[in-house]
């Protein structure tokens, strides 16, 4: 069994972006937007700062209260859309409720959109011409390609069909000419279906859904779950412990697929400022 360490791998990646950047005229520029104050957004977005700092990124992180209109919400992103310092601009999800994610998530620009959410960039994703792709998914990809395994004619079984992970990551892998199955919580006989594929990706948000023998013995598994339980202890949707047990390739939760979304983050920044440029 081996670990697929995303720390060590997004710090790479990171690292290869902060040399790039030192060679450029201007420092790309992210922003953020952050509405209302629920505790897990702000952690997120602290990273996302702390991030953009460490490769010589200019990032700006706008805080809005939770009371914040429809129109005040899109009018701050156009502003950001005509902002020439800023290449990437994020809304940090999810929104409050009186709020309208599929609006506010299409008033960013698609050259900007670096969570790659934009119809515009997942229609490219569906047609196997990507521009900007969201970054979990993305951030697989990467991680799966350190394996050195051959995407092509394997069996991918994907938990979940959220358009944040789920669906953009069975596209991923179609991309790659794997052959993919797209399951969820509801799945019928769920775990012979998992036993019969070479590489699982698990996004469905439910901890320790997935039980080491319903892994096909050499799977290449992937835990994109962050669920904390009661105790504070953070797990995955994969029971870790009997799954290793099994699988060739695992990632751990922490330290697996959340480095990785952050490190592709600015990558996807990186690109649309190449592509602004």
């Amino acid at each position: 069994m081996n670990i697929i360490n995303g720390k060590s791998i997004a710090q790479e990646l990171r690292n290869n972006i902060s040399t790039k950047v030192a060679q450029l005229g201007r420092a790309p520029g992210l922003a953020v937007i952050l509405v209302g104050d629920d505790p897990a957004s702000s952690v997120y977005v602290k990273w996302k700062d702390e991030a953009c700092k460490e490769v010589g990124f200019y990032s700006e992180k706008i805080n809005k209260p939770a009371s914040i209109t429809q129109e005040e919400l899109l009018s701050e992103i156009q502003r950001l859309n005509n902002n020439d310092k800023i290449d990437g601009i994020l809304v940090q999800l999810p929104l409050p409720k009186h709020l309208d994610t599929n609006s506010v998530t299409e008033a960013i620009s698609p050259e900007k959109d670096v969570d790659g959410f934009h119809s515009e960039n997942a229609g490219k994703l569906m047609q196997n011409r990507p521009f900007l792709r969201p970054c979990t998914p993305k951030g697989v990809m990467t991680m799966l390609q350190t394996t050195g395994v051959d995407l092509t004619g394997k069996n991918c079984v994907v938990v979940g069909a959220s358009n944040i992970v789920g669906r953009p990551m069975a596209m991923e892998l179609l991309n790659a000419r794997a052959t993919v199955t797209i399951c969820n919580s509801k799945t019928q006989n769920l775990s012979e279906k998992l036993q019969q594929a070479d590489i699982v990706v698990a996004a469905v948000g439910i901890p320790k859904m997935i039980k080491g023998d319903w892994i096909k013995p050499g799977a290449i598994v992937i835990d994109v779950g962050i669920n904390r339980l009661d105790t504070g202890k953070l797990v995955g949707d994969v029971d870790f412990e009997s799954a290793k047990e099994v699988a060739d390739w695992i990632t751990p939760v922490p330290g697996g697929v959340g480095p990785m979304t952050i490190a592709t983050l600015l990558e996807n920044t990186l690109t649309a400022y190449e592509n602004r440029s």
